[in-house]
């Protein structure tokens, strides 16, 4: 175990998962958002 070393493949697993979750975060962020404006508009 101490002895295995990070590959390359590895690192590129990891930025595409952080790529991810910022998509997801900002779609997230942008559609509650939405919600509310358009609750705003409708429900007052």
């Amino acid at each position: 175990m101490a002895d295995e070393t990070r590959s390359h493949n590895d690192m590129t697993d990891h930025v595409n998962t952080y790529d991810t979750f910022i998509w997801l975060t900002k779609w997230s962020t942008i559609i509650v958002v939405v919600i509310l404006i358009l609750m705003a508009f409708f429900l007052l």
